[in-house]
């Protein structure tokens, strides 16, 4: 069988297979010997790495998205040369025979060939600020659960049960109400009657269930406890906000980009920061909203074969991002007469409640990508909502006149 060559469209260029402990090396190229070389993950030995790239010329470089393990590898080669990262599903070798040299070999063919697409990697602002917000978001998700044990050892301790019910009558136990009742616990301070007496706002007219409520069986075990988990959760506060501080500075300059994604309904600051810390703020690097939509793995999937489709679920695209979309596609199912809203409350009927919100999500990453790329405020789409609306007032007077109906049925 002929073997087929792929024409040569770049002129030299370097595959590598990258692992934890060693980066294996093939240079191929106009001019230039095929050599293969291993190094050790060390910055001295990838910087040794780098010296002999630059005296065999080498412009452009191919490697798999191995783990975490292509980042250190990545920033120390970034600076001098080409470098395409890429899925390693897109480079899969022929099963059978596989070492490492035939690998980079492999890698080193195809990038000469023109034959790799290059994964997104963002700028180093946007590297940083990710990997603060990434950390903030894991210490929120600590001080939640926090915040649960403090619930359970208020209310059903294993060992001896408090059985303070403040949940059952306070909808926030950290709300101005329960924080105080928290702090008199602390103190010392188990009378139901004092402890009612933090009650704040509509809550005054619940003293009495809330006295019922804060009578248990509270103990000095209880309150070590108690003290205990406070302090973690202020220990988290303080680091969270340190956080803060630091992803404010990553932001400088970008409060413009910022403010113009919260034009979209239901995109807060925060999820606004969460959009720009995945994607960063260069639409360029993108094709299309289509395919940033596909990468962040907010579209359908396709699996099609023999005509028939197999299946058209998401992939799993970009987990952080994904994320901060569905919120905010939640936040913006609550808008009132907004196109998000009414596209949510819409496809709920037909497709329910998780699958809207992942098409709302959908709307809102292709509008983040036209606002970054051409600078521009959300703009509703003013005809179409115009007619969404009455549409909506439509509806409404339609089951008005189906429950007058009904009404006038039972009434006979």
């Amino acid at each position: 069988m002929a073997v087929i060559e792929f024409p040569q469209l770049i002129a030299r260029g370097c595959g590598l297979d990258v692992h934890k402990d060693t980066v294996v090396a093939s240079i191929k190229g106009t001019g230039i010997q095929e050599e293969t070389r291993t190094f050790a993950t060390f910055t001295k030995d990838l910087e040794a790495l780098f010296d002999w790239l630059k005296s065999v010329q080498i412009t452009h470089i191919a490697m798999e998205s191995t783990g975490v393990y292509w980042r250190p590898v990545y920033y120390v080669l970034e600076n001098g040369f080409e470098i395409i990262l890429v899925n390693a599903r897109h480079i899969k070798n022929v099963p059978g025979h596989k070492t490492d040299k035939k690998d980079s070999e492999w890698i080193a063919k195809l990038l000469l060939s023109g034959l790799l697409r290059h994964s997104f990697i963002p700028e180093g602002w946007v590297r940083e600020l990710r990997t603060l917000l990434r950390h903030r978001k894991k210490l929120v998700n600590e001080r939640s659960r926090e915040k649960n044990r403090l619930q359970n050892i208020l209310e059903s301790d294993r060992r001896a049960d408090a059985n303070i019910k403040l949940g059952s009558v306070v909808s926030d136990v950290f709300s101005k109400t329960g924080q105080g009742i928290i702090d008199l616990l602390l103190d010392g301070v188990t009378d139901p009657i004092v402890l009612s007496n933090q009650a704040k706002g509509s809550l005054v007219n619940k003293k009495q269930a809330l006295q019922q409520a804060l009578y248990g069986h509270f103990t000095d075990r209880h309150r070590f406890m108690l003290k205990l988990l406070t302090e973690t959760m202020g220990a988290l506060d303080k680091l969270i906000a340190q956080l803060d501080q630091q992803i404010e500075l990553c932001l400088t300059g970008k409060q413009d980009e910022l403010a113009l994604l919260q034009t979209i309904p239901g995109v807060s600051r925060q999820s606004a920061i969460g959009i720009v810390s995945e994607i960063g703020i260069d639409m360029s690097q993108f094709t299309s909203d289509k395919h940033l939509a596909s990468w962040a793995g907010v579209c359908p999937g396709n699996n099609e074969s023999a005509g028939k489709v197999r299946s058209a679920r998401t992939t799993h695209g970009n987990t952080y991002l994904k994320t901060t979309l569905i919120e905010a596609s939640w936040a913006a199912s609550h808008t009132m007469n907004t196109y998000l809203s009414f596209k949510y409350h819409k496809l709920t009927q037909r497709r329910g409640k998780k699958k809207a919100a992942m098409a709302i999500a959908h709307h809102i990453l292709t509008a983040s990508y036209h606002i970054l790329r051409d600078k521009l405020p959300y703009k509703e789409p003013a005809m179409r909502a115009e007619i969404l609306i009455e549409r909506r007032k439509a509806e409404i007077q339609r089951l008005e006149n189906r429950v007058r109906k009904l009404k006038i049925l039972a009434s006979q």
